[in-house]
């Protein structure tokens, strides 16, 4: 059997190792496709595997002694802690050990390594962070929401392209619809990046662009991938999952203020955890950086085992897919654009 081999970060993330290792070990219980390796203090990841029956032979350790953490500058981390259980990781893309990292760890280190240490697929000019996003008809790419905060309009169209591939392949969205993120739909609004890629998205047959959209827009489910830079990206992003955490919050203390209220959330208790199910994280995994060599996923710092799990499943697809191969195709066929 040909197995999807997968680096996973073990000291990644605020719920390092407990919480990254657990969810190694579930992924390769469900998924017999599977190979992992954790990478990380040798001794304390072993230490933590003790506490799991897993097979063996498809779970083993890379030693890396040494951990990245997020108040380090991460351009000086990569560069000094090459022992790191991060910088091992992104290794293992670079010397085709593995298909595949996962890590929890410090975004910015992520991100500066991944396309120095795993490297760029051929014409591809920069590689944005993808996170899924909940939206009330399903789910949207979020592409870039933090990885290349000064894009140019090629690279803008780039991201939409392989963002059409994932969402198509991965997730399952025919022909999906792709949305320039802008404070209007009006062609004559926006910033001179956005109106500068507008005409290169209407001349792209690669995708299925239907315009700009605003980010209310985006939420509702108007769109399947929306392209933007990674500044506003991020602020979009995180504006939206502190908006999500306050509602349902405000919703637990508004049930729990009174009899009526709590007669009232023991009826819709069901639905309203399937709700709630639907806005975690942790159910639709971490968020891909698109158009490296190998794939790089990363996860929320506080992910929980079944971010992880998640995230790995998600490598398999990804894989089975042919997604790098897709990219490559695509990119290769419009670098003269």
């Amino acid at each position: 059997m040909e197995y999807t081999k997968i680096a996973v970060d073990a000291m990644g993330g605020d719920n390092a190792p407990f919480e990254t290792v657990k969810g190694a070990v579930l992924a390769v219980k469900d998924n017999d496709k599977i190979k992992i390796f954790l990478t990380g203090p040798k001794d304390t990841v072993e230490k933590e595997l003790a506490q799991y029956e897993y097979d063996s032979e498809r779970i083993s350790v890379i030693d890396a002694p040494e951990i990245i953490t997020n108040d380090e500058s991460p351009v000086n981390a990569i560069r000094q802690k090459k022992n790191s259980s991060l910088v091992v990781g992104l290794r293992t893309i670079k010397s085709e050990e593995c298909d595949a990292f996962v890590s929890a760890g410090s975004t910015g280190a992520i991100l500066a390594g991944a396309s120095t240490i795993a490297g760029k697929l051929p014409k591809v000019m920069r590689t944005p962070l993808a996170p899924l996003v909940p939206t009330k008809a399903g789910y949207m790419l979020l592409t870039d929401c933090g990885a290349n905060v000064d894009a140019k309009p090629q690279h803008l169209l780039q991201f939409a392209k392989m963002g059409s591939i994932y969402m198509e392949n991965v997730v399952g969205v025919k022909n999906p619809r792709v949305g320039l993120l802008n404070i209007g739909v009006e062609e004559e609004k926006g910033n001179a990046l956005v109106k500068e890629a507008l005409p290169l998205f209407k001349e792209c047959r690669d995708i299925n662009f239907i315009g700009f959209v605003e980010a209310r827009e985006a939420l509702i489910g108007g769109v399947d991938v929306v392209v933007c830079e990674a500044f506003a990206g991020n602020i979009m992003l995180k504006t939206y999952e502190g908006a999500g955490s306050v509602l349902l919050s405000s919703i637990k203390e508004t049930l729990m203020s009174s009899l009526q209220g709590k007669i009232g959330g023991l009826i819709i208790k069901g639905p309203l955890g399937t709700l709630v199910k639907k806005f975690k994280a942790d159910e639709y995994g971490g968020a891909p950086l698109l158009g490296l060599k190998g794939l790089v996923v990363k996860t929320h710092g506080n992910a929980t085992h079944r971010e992880i799990y998640n995230s790995i499943l998600q490598c398999v697809t990804f894989k089975e897919q042919r997604i790098n191969e897709k990219i490559s195709e695509v990119i290769a066929a419009g670098s003269g654009e």
